[in-house]
């Protein structure tokens, strides 16, 4: 397969990194750090975000966007693109990502892809190519979730297709909804998944931060406690009035659904925080088990101040 970049600095031409690993290990900070050193060294850096949450404007203190006065003055592509009546749709969100990195290229910049979305992440970095869509069939399926939720559709998928069905999370209705669209159009199996030996679309660096897990974890369950008291009810209440009860992706966001149901009545906060922090920690533990089958991912611990520097070491 095709070998990631091995960047030094002074290095004559603009280059790709990819900042991934787990919620809460740092990779904004990171992003930034090594933006501003590649800067130094004689060449700025842009970054393209692969948080499939933060593509959604309004959606900040539940996904830990940076402000725009913590972006540091760097460049920062696609946040805030969609409204949360819209979906996420990866196969659009990585034509939209190239382009970004190849624009940014192009003006002589490096580009930093930075998210712990996964399929978004490979979607950019890998040669990924996804199957057809077709609305209709979506729709009828996303009628079906509603009315029977996702149980009854993940059985079926497993009937169906029991590789991807072992690849998703029962509880994940719209990836469970997109499998059996797809099946639904002849196709034997989804097959959007990162391959046993992927390749890449470009040269690339690729980033990977890692945190013990137990450290992980008390990070994971302050940091949704934070939310509750930055203000994510507010914010999801300034939300709904955009229409995110409508929406089909971002109403079910790790947070956002749980502050819905709060709001509606439906959950106290103390039972909203608690499966928040359950349902963010079992992600990471998702994050962690995807990322770690990249090949040659360089990787670092969270926090490590030397990381930049040896990262441009070679």
């Amino acid at each position: 397969m095709n070998q990631p970049a091995r960047t030094e600095q002074g290095s004559a031409g603009p280059q790709l990194f990819a900042v991934v690993g787990a919620t809460g290990t740092g990779k904004s900070d990171l992003s930034l750090d090594l933006a501003e050193a590649l800067a130094a060294s004689g060449r700025p850096a842009e970054v393209v975000n692969a948080d499939a949450m933060q593509l959604y404007r309004g959606m900040d203190i539940g996904t830990a966007k940076l402000t725009v006065a913590e972006r540091r003055g760097i460049p920062h592509h696609l946040l805030d693109v969609l409204d949360v009546t819209e979906d996420a749709a990866v196969a659009r969100y990585q034509s939209r990502a190239r382009a970004a990195i190849e624009a940014a290229l192009g003006r002589g910049s490096h580009a930093i892809l930075v998210g712990g979305s996964g399929l978004y992440v490979s979607s950019v970095l890998f040669d990924f190519r996804f199957p057809p869509r077709d609305e209709a069939v979506r729709a009828r399926l996303e009628d079906e979730l509603e009315a029977l939720g996702p149980g009854a559709l993940f059985e079926r998928l497993r009937v169906a297709d029991p590789a991807t069905a072992a690849r998703v999370d029962p509880r994940n209705g719209r990836r469970i909804v997109r499998a059996l669209e797809v099946i639904a159009q002849g196709e034997a199996t989804h097959g959007a998944a990162l391959p046993d030996e992927p390749v890449l679309w470009r040269p690339s660096t690729i980033i990977g931060l890692r945190s013990p897990r137990d450290e992980l974890i008390g990070r994971l369950d302050a940091r949704v406690e934070r939310m509750w008291a930055a203000g994510l009810l507010e914010e999801v209440q300034r939300l709904r009035a955009d229409g995110l009860e409508n929406g089909i992706t971002a109403r079910r966001a790790i947070g956002y659904a749980q502050a819905l149901a709060q709001l509606c009545g439906d959950s106290t906060q103390a039972d909203a925080i608690a499966e928040t922090q359950a349902l963010t920690r079992r992600y990471a533990r998702r994050q962690v088990s995807w990322f770690n089958r990249y090949p040659d991912a360089r990787w670092f611990d969270a926090g490590d101040s030397g990381a930049v520097a040896r990262i441009l070491g070679g």
